[in-house]
């Protein structure tokens, strides 16, 4: 079986779970959902510019999201000790890794799709030729957090309260690019030029091939330990 295959399987497998259940993935929107009516009535929009304070909303939104999923992501493994059959099964421990952080990935990506429009309308904000640019910062930093988030995942796994202590070692990890997908997004969405904001960039792309990079060579010792 092909590399590329094997990660394509896995996030199959992960993406059929939840659809055929719906649990997870009700979830997910409407918590990001409830945080949105949550700072809608927490602040005057006719007085603060959405521009101020949406990047923050809307990635605190994304992040708990994210890690709803993230506790959930090894959920079935966990059930009847089936990691066992992760160390046995022939695929490469990484596409393993690398299938989970897509399905992740993809979870938080669905989230983003609507919450995105849905904040615009209610928020009274003007969304317009940034499309790109967006789309660019959101799959960055998606990417970045779902592959800290699946190492931190995959090692509390086995652990008692695995998903409280979950978001303690998360949340520290991810500072880097939580600020930065915060920074990228105001930017986006002041429609400031990408100059004013490549190094944030390029920090959130950097930080996306070192975790990756590091999740990849120490996975296989994260899964056996």
């Amino acid at each position: 079986m092909s590399f590329l295959r094997a990660v394509a399987l896995v996030a199959r497998k992960d993406l059929l779970s939840e659809l055929r259940s719906r649990e997870q993935a009700v979830t997910l929107f409407f918590f990001a959902l409830l945080v949105l009516v949550v700072f809608n009535f927490a602040f005057d929009f006719t007085v603060i510019e959405f521009v101020s304070l949406g990047p923050g909303i809307l990635w605190v939104a994304f992040i708990f999201s994210g890690v709803l999923a993230l506790s959930h992501s090894f959920q079935i493994e966990r059930e009847k000790d089936r990691i066992l059959g992760i160390l046995m099964s022939p695929i490469d421990r990484s596409a393993f890794y690398l299938g989970k952080v897509l399905a992740t990935s993809l979870f938080m990506a669905a989230v983003e799709a609507v919450i995105v429009p849905v904040s615009v309308l209610m928020f009274n904000y003007r969304f317009s030729g940034r499309i790109g640019a967006a789309i660019l910062v959101f799959v960055l930093n998606t990417v970045g957090f779902a592959a800290v988030g699946t190492l931190f995942s995959a090692m509390t796994t086995r652990t008692r309260r695995g998903e409280l202590l979950l978001p303690l070692l998360l949340f520290p990890a991810a500072v880097p690019i939580a600020l930065a997908a915060v920074k990228t997004t105001s930017h986006v969405l002041a429609g400031r030029p990408f100059r004013l904001y490549a190094s944030w960039v390029a920090l959130t792309s950097a930080y996306d091939v070192i975790f990756l990079a590091a999740a990849v060579l120490l996975f296989d010792s994260v899964l056996e330990e």
